[in-house]
């Protein structure tokens, strides 16, 4: 017997309104490194204009650092009903799922290459092979176990920091801004050709990129175990019945997450209060954004109302590449070449307006087919046969 897709008939709409949700946020975030050298910046005493300051301030405090966790979330979520659906009818799992990552592979490896050094693909890829190991992990361990792989690491970084920033507050800082690669990113990114962009787009993500990538395992790869440990306890399926749980949780993490995301507003942008905002505020408020939707999933409206956003989240792949697409030839000079030249507050219209786009897009889509192009590629790459129109032709 062989591992087939998930049928319509199989997919949890609230998975879905989720990951649409969380690849809009993930754009506004991305829009930062799409349309300036944020790399290069010291962001915090960059920006003069006060639209720029007020714009800079509501992205670092609600979107940065807490989408990606819910996509990371969501990621786990789904190997694990892959992994529960392989066993409950007897068909093999790591086959399937290891030539379904080397698949992804390839995808984040191209988008990294030719699109954008930010791609995020080949990490949940690597994390996927290591994923096949440990989503058999009995469901009271996996969650644990996850805590503890996020929070030492994380808890250590942020101790360290810390401490170092005491003995030298400026040593930490001096060189934060680095306008030599400003200028460098600038020449490619808004004047230069194809080629240049490709050779400067190459070396961003060999350091950049691949770095993140090797450092998964500490601060993705356990989101991703925490999304396998949440779906081996059903909890979106059971979101109705767990509803007072999820909004004690929800209050909290919105609560908290916003604080400690707001730490370098409230007191000094160093080094160890930024960790403490990214690596801490943004998964706990990534928590509570999900409790949210959790919630507002359970209301009727909402769901008529939000389901057009899950038709761009059940073609997740073709909504995230495109907007690599659509974002490099809007800022790249092969494009319209506007690099370095729009304010923030316009950069971010411009991802919500082109996310409004893909929803009408896979609206219209996913009226005729089952699922997105490259999903389509992705899947029949994976299991060698061909999956029909909507129509069943």
């Amino acid at each position: 017997m062989k591992l087939t897709p998930t049928t319509l008939g199989n997919r949890v709409e609230s998975i879905d309104m989720l990951r649409g949700f969380a690849l809009l946020g993930i754009f506004v975030a991305n829009m930062l490194y799409f349309q300036l050298p944020y790399l290069y910046m010291d962001p915090f005493t960059w920006f003069s204009e006060p639209s720029d300051v007020a714009m800079f301030k509501g992205i670092k405090i609600f979107v940065e650092g807490s989408f990606y966790p819910i996509f990371a979330i969501l990621f786990g979520y789904g190997v694990n009903m892959q992994y529960e659906k392989a066993a409950a009818l007897g068909n093999p799992f790591a086959p399937i799922m290891a030539r379904r990552f080397g698949i992804m592979l390839l995808f984040g490896l191209f988008h990294a290459l030719f699109i954008w050094y930010g791609d995020i693909l080949f990490t949940y890829a690597l994390m996927g092979f290591i994923m096949i190991a440990f989503v058999r992990i009995p469901k009271k361990w996996m969650l644990p176990i996850a805590s503890v792989l996020y929070i030492v690491p994380s808890g250590l970084t942020y101790v360290g920091l810390y401490y170092l920033n005491k003995m030298d507050p400026d040593a930490l800082r001096e060189g934060y801004a680095n306008i030599q690669q400003i200028e460098l990113s600038i020449s490619a990114y808004a004047k230069g050709t194809y080629g240049e962009i490709f050779a400067f787009r190459f070396s961003e993500w060999i350091v950049y990129g691949l770095g993140s990538s090797l450092m998964a395992f500490f601060f993705i790869l356990p989101l991703i175990m925490m999304g396998a440990g949440l779906s081996k306890w059903k909890v979106i399926e059971r979101a109705g019945e767990m509803k007072g749980k999820i909004v004690g949780v929800t209050v909290v993490a919105l609560a908290g997450g916003i604080w400690l995301k707001a730490i370098p507003f409230i007191g000094a942008p160093t080094i160890d209060a930024i960790t403490l905002q990214m690596q801490f505020g943004g998964p706990i408020l990534a928590a509570g954004y999900v409790g949210i939707m959790l919630l507002l999933c359970q209301i009727p409206l909402f769901r008529t109302v939000f389901r057009p956003v899950s038709k761009a989240g059940r073609m997740s792949l073709t909504t995230y590449i495109t907007q690599s697409i659509i974002a490099t030839t809007i800022f790249y000079a092969y494009g319209f070449g506007l690099y370095g030249k729009l304010d923030l507050a316009t950069g971010t219209w411009i991802a919500v307006g082109v996310f409004a786009i893909q929803v009408i897009f896979a609206e219209l889509w996913l009226s005729k087919f089952k699922m997105g192009p490259l999903e389509w590629v992705w899947r029949k790459a994976t299991y060698g046969k061909k999956l029909p129109r909507i129509n069943g032709q």
